[in-house]
């Protein structure tokens, strides 16, 4: 797989992305203790060695976040996912800690940091789409939270507008671990390439 992956990754034409790497989701404080527990593992740790290869590389690295006013404005409640959100107290308030990149992987001067208040993942209806088109980007390395929704919507998004979609099989987290790990193999297989982390850093060391 070496040489076609470090083709797909080529530093020319990709970008990092992380989704949802943030502290009032995969914090030690996240509302979901077994999501927090499965990204403590492996998402952060991984995710944080991808971020400063591809810094290094010339990769640009882009930080999509989760927002969520205290009125709820401009938010979804149109399925189930989001009220059980509310009801666990999440609080992504703009500019609060809760919306910050979790320290270990940290934001670079030369990071972008996108927001979103809507939807189920960070592509659809905001504007990475032509923030990744404006930094020549073709190949998406994607990594975060979670294969049980927003990595997969993620995903679905950027191969239906034209991306290549390389999604590092232990950057990632689902709840529980077994049904993450199906959906890598019997959905994600489907769309993504599934590298491992260090198979991604030896194409930029």
């Amino acid at each position: 797989m070496a040489p076609e992956l470090a083709a797909l990754v080529d530093p020319a034409h990709t970008a990092l992305v992380t989704q949802e790497c943030q502290k009032g989701v995969i914090g030690p404080d996240g509302p979901l203790a077994e999501l927090v527990a499965a990204a403590a593992a492996t998402v952060v740790p991984n995710a944080a060695r991808l971020a400063a290869a591809a810094r290094v590389a010339g990769v640009p690295v882009v930080h999509c976040v989760a927002e969520r006013r205290a009125d709820g404005l401009g938010s979804n409640a149109n399925a189930r996912l989001f009220g059980a959100m509310r009801k666990a107290g999440v609080q992504l308030e703009p500019g609060s800690q809760a919306t910050e990149v979790v320290d270990e992987i940290g934001v670079a001067p030369t990071d972008v940091v996108r927001t979103r208040l809507h939807g189920l993942g960070p592509m659809g209806g905001t504007d990475l789409d032509p923030v990744l088109r404006n930094l020549g980007v073709r190949t998406i390395v994607g990594v975060g939270v979670s294969l049980n929704v927003g990595m997969l919507s993620f995903c679905l998004d950027a191969v239906n507008l034209g991306y290549t979609f390389v999604m590092p099989r232990d950057a990632v987290a689902g709840v529980p671990a077994a049904y993450g790990e199906a959906v890598l193999d019997n959905t994600l297989a489907l769309l993504a390439t599934l590298p491992t982390t260090d198979e991604v850093l030896a194409c930029w060391s």
